[in-house]
């Protein structure tokens, strides 16, 4: 395994020489081929052979009501999972596995069947920040004050940046002023602007942190590796109360702590009832979307914030430093390492966001159409994964039937994410217009519309199931809105068809065929505004 570890953090072509350059840019070149390969093949047809593509839109409607269908049962299963999960006291739990309480569903070979428990485990929370206001910084750091998880053990790192200037500075003296007492240990972190061979962003500057934090305060203190969770936040997120003794409980329980990764549930709940119409309808459905791959624990990843053990980000390196989608990629980072061996276990507890919010509707919209290229980028991860995949295929312990699911499930993601919208907004009226004579004279012409439109129809049972879920969860209403405003949160549902295209499908295009020709992206950072 050792002779393919530096493959591990590479970040895209660009850093390869050689054939493995030219296999690189090829695989680069493969999620927006497919995707757009996919459109354009059906625009042709609909021209040349448009009976068989109405004949695949009828079909491929059928699919996306069964595909509606399948994943409201996940949603709802989900909701209720979250909410019983909300409901355990956790803190109790961990006590009842420290007074040797031990159910007989955790796992045999767990750290609790050994006789770990939660006083034993440091949590160290890396807080990774560019130029967000006091408030917001402010916001996080309470929050993790009163979760109620003992204080004396955590390892608070605020991970500043370098280029932030001489204000960052006067914000990082505050916060350090309010909140280094009230922790076990609190470091304030400097990622120098410009490194060589790094791109700005949120990697760099967590795995710039995790080597001081390292140096000046695990391993000066000779802190146990395997006794320290790791919890990287984006800086928005507030913790719920519990939130750590609900991480750790999992930790303690679970088959195999040290190859796993815990995902909580993201809720944009810190400035929901402030946003647009548009920001709210894409975060919840993107909450949706984490808490249906929660129930398919095979198919999830680590997203946004996110904990894991230092015994294995110290193993693997820390963070890379030169890609985009530094969340997933530590997932697939490790799973690569250990060779398939590696998964995610979801905490049904959740930890609230921002919603995208800037000045104006307008920059709104702005901002969270390059915030969802930014999460499309993730297909970065297709090629990262074949290239590598094909470095370790000769590995003797690589589960290779893991690795290539995962690889399916990536490729299959993000061209439906691309493509499944437009198919039905476009796609589907395509044979009506560039058909001709020899289409619109069949049946089968006549029947296409009020077909899908039925369908379609029948799948609206999804949308407003979401509209319900949506409503439900959301956070308390703040005292200067008005009841209706709960009402016409829940009716803008209806903007759903509309949402989904414009910041759905065109920014993962958009990302795709950036790709394709080596546009490589930056790291962009989504305003925050309360």
């Amino acid at each position: 395994m050792s002779e393919n570890i530096e493959y591990l953090k590479i970040g895209k072509a660009s850093d390869l020489t050689g054939r493995d350059y030219k296999i690189y840019r090829l695989l680069e070149i493969l999620p927006g081929f497919l995707s757009i390969g996919s459109l354009i093949l059906l625009a042709v047809l609909s021209y040349f052979q448009p009976i068989w593509v109405a004949y695949f839109v009828i079909a491929f409607d059928v699919y996306w009501l069964l595909l509606v269908i399948y994943m409201a049962i996940f949603l709802i299963t989900s909701y209720r999972q979250l909410q019983i999960g909300l409901k355990v006291d956790w803190h109790q739990k961990c006590e009842e596995l420290k007074g040797g309480i031990l159910p007989d569903n955790i796992a045999a070979d767990s750290l609790a069947r050994q006789g770990v428990d939660y006083n034993e485990i440091w949590q160290l929370i890396v807080l990774p920040n560019y130029n967000e206001s006091e408030d917001i910084l402010r916001t996080a750091l309470a929050s993790l004050v009163t979760d109620g998880f003992p204080t004396q053990q955590m390892i608070v790192v605020l991970a500043m940046e370098e280029r932030a200037g001489e204000e960052a500075k006067i914000k990082a003296a505050r916060m350090e002023q309010e909140f280094a007492g009230r922790f076990g240990r609190f470091l304030i972190t400097w990622h120098p602007d410009a490194l060589t061979g790094e791109i700005k962003g949120k990697g760099a500057n967590q795995a710039w942190a995790a080597n001081i934090v390292k140096k000046e305060i695990i391993d000066k203190e000779k802190l146990d590796y395997k006794k320290i969770l790791v919890s990287v936040f984006d800086i928005d997120t507030v913790v719920r109360a519990g939130y750590f003794f609900a991480l750790t409980y999992k930790f303690l329980t679970v088959s195999d702590p040290y190859h796993t990764s815990y995902q909580p549930v993201p809720v944009y709940h810190n400035n929901i009832w402030r946003a647009p119409f548009f920001s709210r309808v894409a975060a919840t459905s993107n909450t949706f979307w984490q808490m249906i791959m929660q129930i398919r624990q095979e198919s999830l990843v680590t997203y946004s914030s996110h904990s894991m053990t230092w015994f294995a980000l110290n193993e693997i390196g820390f963070w890379g430093t030169k890609n985009v989608s530094e969340d997933s990629r530590i997932f697939w980072h490790c799973l690569m390492y250990y060779n398939g061996h590696y998964q995610v276990e979801p905490i049904h507890y959740d930890v609230s966001m921002d919603v995208t919010h800037d000045e104006s509707y307008l920059k709104t919209a702005r901002s969270l159409y390059k915030q969802q290229r930014r999460w499309a980028w993730g297909g970065e991860n297709i090629p990262y994964l074949l290239f590598n995949a094909g470095k370790r295929w000769q590995h003797p312990n690589l589960d290779k039937g893991r690795i290539i699911g995962h690889i399916m499930i990536q490729i299959y993601g993000f061209h439906a994410w691309a493509t499944n919208a437009l198919i039905i907004a476009v796609i589907g009226w395509l044979p009506l217009f560039l058909g001709g004579d020899r289409f619109n004279s069949t049946v089968l012409s006549g029947n296409l519309p009020a077909v899908t439109q039925t369908l379609m129809s029948v799948a609206m049972v999804g949308l407003v199931l979401s509209a319900v879920v949506s409503a439900l969860l959301l956070p308390p209403k703040p005292a200067q809105y008005k009841f209706w405003k709960k009402i016409l949160m829940t009716l803008e549902w209806i903007a759903v068809p509309i949402t989904i295209v414009i910041f759905g499908a065109v920014p993962c295009l958009e990302a795709q065929i950036r790709l394709m020709f080596g546009k490589y992206m930056g790291f962009w950072v989504t305003p925050k505004s309360r």
